[in-house]
């Protein structure tokens, strides 16, 4: 067969749509490269060039995710499945049909630019994604953070997932029935997601990712949102934390692969990434402290949101938050020096649990066990980092499943049952790393040195810690290391850098009587009183 033209590319996509119930007569665009999408933006004054060649671009109000305008809608085929709640709040199908009506009708003559990706780099559990958007820039974005294989030239391939991102519609709450002008609506049974009123790429990539995490763990794969890297022994690791708690940092490391930054399954066969890119927080980004990201920021491809540049040179200036503190980079993972192509590895050896404590109690390591990892992944204590929710000005102490409860679809027990299997199954050891704050809350003490957290991890990595002597926290009952190399000893027992002992023994118990209620609330009487036992030890 002969390779397609464009126009018969737009022309079976246009079939495809109207068998979706969506007539469209606008121009449009398929799987435009990067070069021609740079055109296309600039030509439609979307955004400007950074010197370097970075593609920067402004979201408008919204610039982070919008939590509450986020919603699943209410089916029969997922009806049942679905953990409801205020993380996953139903959204009717007879208003999700009006509203996807009224969005049809707003698109049908707009310029249009599609994305035919994948998501999930092993081809077992693959799915073909579709994003439509009404700007090129959000085309780009979709284009480095998913998959993007060379696809057969003769074929148009029908999607399993179709995103229709609507841009500048904005939806009235009054007949919409929606929160705000804003909505992120995924309908699990037709496979098909609607966003609108917001320009935050964000929410492109983390409705795709709710999906995954709806239909991976229901074959029996974890869904995990957790950067991951693979070191030269084939050693795999993967962490696990909300954004800004050091995913993308941690996991690129120039003497390992990297995997993926932010979203991976954990099957029988291994971890594998569900993107092709990285969405990497670049707020006051340090080029010695983080070089592969920094470079990435000044490369031509990537994506940069609400950076700040100077009007006169056109340099980015990362240090700059005026737009927001949630500063962002998409870019493919090809950027980076050191990738591992096939995005998959075989099982991890290590699994670390990354927090960012806003109260300075924890510990920068400590050793955990199979009950202890599955008490705190399903308590995900973090702070929840400036910019990366609307509303969020200052790190905010917080519970979220998972380390990702706001994308976790299913019953959080049944991931952390997962979990617990593979830890088992595998034997891979699993650390908790506190990168937040010592010497007291914030506002007081000071934030975990990042060179301090990477020997932490490389001491991990090298084995060092599996023979380190430790003290049991008699708190947490944790097994904390008393010596790493490179470490401040008395960072290691955060205790011995505030300034008032006692106050911090009354914090640490503040803290602990915290695991305990959100634990008790949510799910105390739903799980064995093995993982209980994981918890915080109240005397």
């Amino acid at each position: 067969m002969y390779p397609l033209t464009q126009q018969q590319r737009i022309d079976a996509v246009r079939a495809q749509l109207r068998d979706q119930g969506f007539e469209h007569t606008g121009s449009m665009h398929v799987d435009l490269p990067t070069a021609i999408l740079y055109e296309c933006a600039i030509h439609r004054n979307e955004g400007h060039i950074a010197q370097g060649g970075a593609l920067v671009v402004e979201t408008g109000q919204y610039t982070g995710r919008s939590a509450n305008d986020k919603f699943i809608v209410d089916e029969p085929s997922s009806r049942d499945r679905v953990a409801w709640g205020a993380v996953n709040r139903p959204f009717p199908e007879e208003r999700y049909n009006a509203l996807r009506a009224r969005v049809m009708a707003h698109l049908k003559d707009r310029e249009l630019f599609v994305q035919d990706c994948r998501v999930g780099a092993d081809a077992r559990y693959q799915r073909r994604v579709r994003v439509i958007t009404t700007s090129a820039w959000q085309s780009l974005f979709a284009r480095n953070l998913f998959i993007h294989p060379e696809l057969p030239k003769e074929l148009v391939a029908l999607p399993d997932f179709t995103l229709i991102n609507a841009g500048g519609f904005q939806a009235d709450p009054q007949v919409d029935g929606t929160h705000s002008e804003a909505f992120i609506l995924l309908h699990l049974g037709r496979r098909e997601a609607l966003i609108g009123g917001t320009a935050y790429a964000g929410e492109n990539k983390k409705v795709v990712f709710s999906l995954m995490n709806y239909l991976l763990p229901l074959q029996g794969v974890l869904s995990m949102h957790c950067s991951a890297n693979v070191g030269e022994q084939d050693d795999v690791a993967i962490f696990f934390g909300l954004s800004g708690t050091g995913k993308t940092t941690l996991s690129t490391d120039p003497r390992r692969r990297m995997i993926g930054d932010d979203e991976h399954g954990w099957s029988e066969h291994g971890v594998f990434n569900l993107e092709g890119g990285c969405y990497a927080k670049v707020i006051r980004l340090h080029p010695q402290a983080e070089p592969d990201i920094w470079e990435c920021t000044r490369k031509f491809g990537t994506v940069l949101e609400n950076v700040v540049l100077d009007p006169t040179s056109r340099r980015a200036d990362l240090d700059d938050d005026s737009l927001t503190e949630n500063t962002r980079a998409a870019y493919p993972l090809a950027s980076l020096p050191k990738i591992q192509i096939s995005g998959k590895a075989k099982q991890p050896a290590h699994v670390i649990l990354l927090t960012a404590d806003a109260f300075g109690i924890m510990p920068p390591v400590a050793r955990l066990t199979v009950e202890q990892a599955m008490y705190h992944f399903l308590s995900g204590y973090t702070a929840k980092l400036a910019g990366t929710e609307r509303g969020i000005t200052e790190p905010k102490a917080t519970f979220s499943a998972c380390f990702g409860e706001p994308f976790m679809v299913l019953d959080p027990v049944f991931y952390a049952d997962l979990l617990g299997k593979k830890l088992i199954e595998t034997q891979a050891k699993c650390w908790l790393i506190n990168t937040g704050w010592t010497g007291g809350p914030y506002g007081e003490g000071f934030r975990m040195p990042i060179q301090e957290t990477r020997a932490i991890i490389d001491r991990i990595f090298d084995g060092d810690l599996d023979l380190a002597k430790t003290r049991v926290d008699p708190v947490f009952g944790f097994e904390v290391p008393m010596e790493v190399l490179h470490v401040d000893t008395r960072h290691l027992n955060p205790r011995s850098t505030w300034k008032d002992p006692e106050r911090y023994d009354r914090q640490a118990r503040e803290l602990a009587d915290r695991f305990v209620a959100n634990f008790s609330e949510k799910f105390a009487e739903r799980v064995s009183s093995r993982i209980l036992s994981g918890g915080p030890v109240l005397g």
